[in-house]
């Protein structure tokens, strides 16, 4: 993500976390630089600490606010040239104390979100024969933890459909890349611990675990620079490979921490 002078950037998740370190970097490398999210104070903030940022307030849950801000970007900006989406909500409770209306909702943020976003700038990067765009998974779509089970559902909805994508477009010359990061010191896990959050995830936090955001973006950005498909920072292909290779041992570790 070096060379970006005068190309149109999109993040989402821009107001905190790796959102905000992503929009911050690409508008230091001279990007022009618009930023969705909900958290109109957070975008605020980003504003203030670089110039070439535009924000925006877009629910990324619904596709018709989806599509009118992506029109006003490109109205404002010029068509998106990268698109980085990195919003999400990661709320933590049992599946049996889950209700549909909470699943459907972080299934049309997580899931659905990022369907309405990389569709509402791919056809015009495929005309044009050129684009990148970033997503966030996550490798909890892999390894699974309790009291996720919601979110992880989404995010496994994430890594397949990006998957699937990379590979059916790989000769447009639009470049999609998968992001399946660990657990990152960022607000996102603050909705997990604010909730009913796997003691795995608690631990991480109390014992100063968490991944630092800064590093997890310079591995994405080690990644992306060698056009990788799937980015697995930090530990998180230590994670997957466990969970797929010894699945009865990763569960019996995880478990540990809820008692």
């Amino acid at each position: 993500m070096t060379d970006m002078a005068g190309k149109v950037a999109l993040v989402t998740g821009g107001a905190s976390g790796m959102g905000r370190i992503i929009a911050l970097r690409l508008a230091g490398r001279g990007a022009k630089v618009a930023i969705f999210d909900v958290n109109e104070e957070g975008l605020a903030e980003t504003l203030s600490m670089a110039s070439g940022i535009t924000p925006y307030r877009c629910d990324i849950s619904r596709i018709e606010d989806v599509e009118a801000k992506v029109e006003d970007v490109v109205a404002a900006l010029g068509p998106v040239d990268h698109l980085v989406h990195a919003a999400a909500l990661m709320p933590s409770h049992q599946l049996i104390n889950e209700t549909h209306d909470s699943m459907e909702r972080l299934f049309r943020i997580n899931y659905f979100g990022t369907t309405y976003l990389i569709k509402s700038v791919l056809s015009s990067m495929i005309e044009r024969k050129s684009g990148r765009i970033i997503v966030f998974g996550s490798v909890a779509g892999h390894a699974l933890v309790p009291h996720m089970g919601a979110y992880c559902a989404t995010k496994a909805a994430v890594n397949t459909y990006v998957e699937v994508l990379q590979n059916e477009i790989r000769d447009t010359g639009v470049k999609v890349h998968l992001v399946c990061p660990p657990a990152v010191n960022t607000p996102l896990i603050d909705q997990s611990l604010e909730t009913d959050s796997a003691g795995s995830m608690r631990e991480a936090k109390e014992s100063g675990r968490l991944a630092d955001p800064e590093k997890i973006v310079d591995a994405i950005d080690k990644g992306v620079a060698k056009n990788k498909d799937i980015i697995y920072p930090g530990e998180a292909r230590l994670l997957m490979l466990w969970h797929a290779l010894f699945p009865k041992l990763w569960w019996k570790v995880v478990l540990k921490f809820e008692k």
